[in-house]
C-alpha cells in the first residue's frame, strides 16, 4: 500500500511544479507585456535579417515574437518575409487584426524590417532559406498569401488570426517545413476542415475548429490542442511543449537551404 501512496504524492508534486512553472512564466510575460505603451514600444530590427542591398541571393525568413499587451502571456505573433534575388528591399506578409476592424483585408504586405521587434518583444527565426531554388519558394509563398481563405476575417481566439495565416502558408509551401511554436495560438484553426496537413507538411492533424485536436508530424512531434492551448512532445528535437511557457528543451534548428544561410534561433 505504501508504493501507491508515494506514486500519488509524486504525481501531485509534478502537477504542482508544472503549475508553479506556468505561473512564473505567465507573470514574466505579463510584466513584459505591460512594460511599454504601444505608441512608444520599440520596433527596431535586432540583426537577424540580412541587408537586402548587400544580399543578392533570394531569402525567405519566418519569424515569431511574443504578442503585444496581455496577449504576450499566452501567445506569439508570426509573419513571413521574402526577398527575391536581386531585390533591394524585403516584403513582409502578416495578418493584422486591426485591418479587419477597419474593413480592410487582414493580410498586410509591407516593406518593414522583417526582424523588427514586435512592440518591444524580440523576434526569433523559425525558417531561413537562401540561395538557389528560393525564388521558386517565394513565388509559392506569395501565391499562398493571395489565396488565404480568411482574408476578411480575424478572431483573436481560437482563430483565424495571425498564426492561422502563417500556418496556412506553411501547409501550402511544404519547402518551408515550418514548425510553429506551441504558443502560436490559432495555428490549428483549419479552413472548415477536420483533417489537414501539419503546418510543416511532414505529418497530419485533426482539429475541431481549433478548439480540440491532435497532430503527429516529423517536425512538430506529437501535439494535443485543448481550447487553443498546445501540449506536446517533440521526440526528434527532444522538448516538452506547454501553453504559456512554450518549448522546454533545445530550440529546433532553423530550417535552412543553401550554404550561405546564416542567422540564429531561440525557443519560445
Amino acid at each position: 500500500m505504501a508504493r501507491p501512496r508515494r506514486s500519488g504524492r509524486w504525481r501531485r508534486r509534478r502537477v504542482a511544479a508544472l503549475l508553479v512553472l506556468l505561473g512564473v512564466a505567465g507573470s514574466m510575460a505579463w510584466q513584459a507585456a505591460v512594460a511599454e505603451d504601444w505608441r512608444t514600444a520599440s520596433r527596431e530590427p535586432v540583426g537577424l535579417a540580412p541587408d537586402p542591398a548587400a544580399t543578392p541571393e533570394a531569402v525567405v525568413q519566418v519569424y515569431a515574437a511574443r504578442a503585444w499587451s496581455w496577449r504576450a502571456v499566452f501567445g506569439v505573433h508570426t509573419w513571413v518575409a521574402v526577398k527575391p534575388a536581386g531585390a533591394s528591399r524585403w516584403r513582409v506578409y502578416e495578418a493584422l487584426g486591426w485591418r479587419a476592424w477597419r474593413g480592410e483585408p487582414i493580410v498586410a504586405v509591407s516593406h518593414r524590417p522583417p526582424d523588427a521587434r514586435w512592440y518591444g518583444n524580440r523576434p526569433w527565426l523559425l525558417v531561413d532559406l537562401r540561395g538557389d531554388g528560393v525564388d521558386a519558394v517565394i513565388a509559392q509563398v506569395e501565391a499562398a498569401a493571395a489565396r488565404y481563405p480568411f482574408a476578411n476575417r480575424y478572431r483573436l481566439w481560437p482563430g483565424p488570426n495571425s498564426n492561422t495565416f502563417t500556418a496556412f502558408v506553411g501547409r501550402e509551401v511544404p519547402a518551408l517545413r515550418l514548425d510553429l511554436p506551441p504558443t502560436a495560438i490559432g495555428k490549428d484553426y483549419l479552413d472548415g476542415q477536420m483533417l489537414a496537413a501539419a503546418p510543416s507538411g511532414t505529418g497530419w492533424q485533426v482539429s475541431l475548429a481549433g478548439l480540440l485536436g491532435v497532430m503527429a508530424a516529423r517536425e512538430e512531434g506529437l501535439e494535443v490542442d485543448v481550447l487553443g492551448l498546445t501540449f506536446g512532445l517533440d521526440p526528434f528535437d527532444p522538448a516538452l511543449k506547454l501553453p504559456v511557457v512554450g518549448r522546454l528543451g533545445p530550440a529546433p534548428g532553423v530550417r535552412r537551404l543553401g550554404p550561405a544561410a546564416q542567422g540564429g534561433a531561440q525557443g519560445a
